[in-house]
């Protein structure tokens, strides 16, 4: 199967030649590091842009990308995999790694594969064709995540994070698993912004249940919870020690209006 794009032309820019001059707005010079995990957002590029970009611009990209992100839709099943077919975006097609796929559907119960649930949701689309911009040549496994009970969220992060570990002795897989997630939805900037560094200090401190605890106790309307969840679980399966804040800002920045905000932020796990 083919997915063809469904937010192009809306969330970013539809024509590639406009689409590379959008992102290279929010490219920023910095210091490239490796990297088992990141959170970056998936709000229209004009207002979460600047801290995709900043994530993206921040670390090594390998040959595979595992991406996790919430169904908005509610289409398709608890969990969705797609484990062949590609992705296509204005800036070219992009494979799915048929065997890292099937070996993380291998490994979950609650993980079925499923097309529906891919094809109008944008959470995982946008996250694309920055990895585009910086690499032409790679592959990916995309999940959508419907069902975000705490159980699930731990069960998908170690079918991924095992499923990893596995082919990785096997042939050298060196694969980036990616959570895409905004934070606070439509509350001030200063309501988001306490309640988002909250959730924020429980990522850093690779503390998936705390993250899921804090979210659900404040109810803060995180969207991608389980999709993080699911990565820091997959992340420190994979060694990860350490995790840091690359940026934080809020569609305020953009719009001028800081009385209904959603937040954004950029997280790398090493």
């Amino acid at each position: 199967m083919l997915r063809i794009p469904a937010v192009a032309g809306r969330f970013y820019k539809g024509n590639p030649e406009s689409l590379k001059k959008q992102i290279a707005e929010f490219v920023i010079p910095a210091e490239r590091r490796n990297a088992i995990g990141i959170m970056s957002p998936h709000a229209g590029f004009q207002y979460s842009g600047t801290v995709a970009g900043a994530v993206y611009s921040s670390i090594h990209l390998p040959d595979t990308i595992v991406l996790i992100g919430p169904n908005h839709t509610g289409f398709g099943a608890a969990v969705s995999i797609m484990t062949k077919g590609e992705w296509e975006t204005p800036l070219g097609t992009v494979p799915i790694d048929e065997q890292l796929a099937a070996s993380i559907l291998s490994k979950s119960r609650r993980m079925y594969e499923d097309t529906l649930a891919h094809v109008q949701e944008h959470s995982l689309e946008v996250q694309l064709p920055f990895i585009q911009y910086f690499k032409t040549d790679f592959k990916i496994v995309p999940i959508q995540m419907l069902d975000t009970r705490l159980d699930t969220c731990l069960e998908v992060g170690k079918a991924i994070g095992e499923a990893i570990q596995e082919l990785s002795k096997q042939s050298r897989l060196n694969a980036l698993i990616v959570a895409s997630s905004d934070m606070t939805h439509y509350e001030s900037a200063a309501v988001a912004k306490e309640n988002d560094f909250k959730a924020i200090q429980k990522i850093l401190s690779l503390d998936p249940e705390g993250l899921y605890k804090t979210v659900k106790q404040l109810a803060i309307t995180m969207c991608g919870v389980g999709p993080t969840v699911a990565m820091l679980v997959a992340a420190k399966l994979l060694g990860a020690t350490k995790a840091e804040l690359i940026k934080y800002a809020n569609s305020g920045d953009v719009s001028g209006d800081y009385n209904q905000v959603v937040g954004y932020a950029g997280v790398v796990i090493g």
